[in-house]
């Protein structure tokens, strides 16, 4: 699937509110669906940038020998989660998809699977 299919699907997701497909060397969104007046996309895209690429420094610093699958970050109202793209079975990618879900109403589980999933059909 291209990526507005992708941004569609995941915007499928219960308790959807935002999404956005985020390059983590420029902080550029590639593509973004939802958000609204309370939720800039594009700053929130920018600024994620920088926790992946903090989080990708701490990892390097413990030379752990891992890779980010997502991270979580949870409000009292919401959750934003940052899945790290491997399109086409390339570790080397420098994406990740960016959901913002209203927490009543999303299932965490739920939406980290379906993420999974369209990852796994997403073609950049």
């Amino acid at each position: 699937m291209n990526i507005d299919t992708a941004l569609k699907e995941a915007m499928t997701i219960t308790g959807a509110v935002g999404a956005a497909l985020v390059d983590y060397d420029s902080g550029m969104s590639l593509g973004s669906i939802g958000g609204g007046d309370w939720l800039n996309l594009e700053v929130a895209a920018a600024g994620n940038t920088e926790v992946v690429r903090a989080k990708q420094r701490v990892i390097s610093a413990l030379k752990l020998n891992d890779e980010i699958e997502d991270i979580l970050i949870t409000l009292h109202r919401q959750y934003h989660l940052i899945r790290l793209l491997t399109t086409g079975k390339r570790s080397d990618s420098k994406l990740f998809l960016y959901l913002v879900l209203d927490r009543e109403r999303a299932n965490l589980a739920m939406a980290r699977h379906s993420l999974k999933s369209i990852e796994t059909d997403l073609t950049v």
